[in-house]
């Protein structure tokens, strides 16, 4: 990995907001630290994040994924000059564990970056800390973040 990009601890609410998707909201996510290094959220677990079968559904740790990796990698597209922010290529998520309740957490890290090019990791635990899923994401700077 490329050195540590200094950044400020504190991120502002309203920069953190402009990299959220109203998604987000819609299945429950809350980012708890964001940086251009390593980004944290959770999510409580309820009916709504499960299918048949009583288990939390796949997309939901896939969106989790792609949501902690592209506001992490919007973070340092902007911090390192590289763009306004960043939009993923693609998204491989591996589902290790079923869950079915609690709290899950996703910490996404970052693992390189370039000029046109990142790519962040993250893995999702339940409660007792055991582990989920995991994933990779490869996104690209983009120059204007609405594009």
């Amino acid at each position: 990995m490329d050195a540590p990009t200094p950044v400020p601890s504190d991120v502002p609410r309203e920069v953190l907001e402009q990299f959220r998707s109203p998604f987000d909201d819609l299945y429950g996510l809350r980012i708890t630290s964001a940086s251009a290094e390593e980004v944290t959220a959770e999510l409580d677990v309820d009916a709504k994040h499960l299918q048949p079968y009583g288990i939390v559904h796949g997309g939901v740790f896939a969106s989790m994924i792609e949501a902690t990796c592209s506001i992490g990698a919007s973070f340092w597209a902007g911090v390192n000059g590289k763009g306004k922010g960043a939009m993923g290529l693609s998204n491989h998520t591996d589902f290790l564990r079923s869950g079915r309740e609690g709290k899950l957490r996703c910490t996404a890290t970052r693992v390189q970056s370039g000029g046109t090019l990142q790519l962040w990791q993250a893995e999702i635990t339940d409660d007792d800390g055991a582990v989920l899923a995991h994933g990779k994401v490869r996104l690209m700077n983009v120059k204007d973040a609405k594009a």
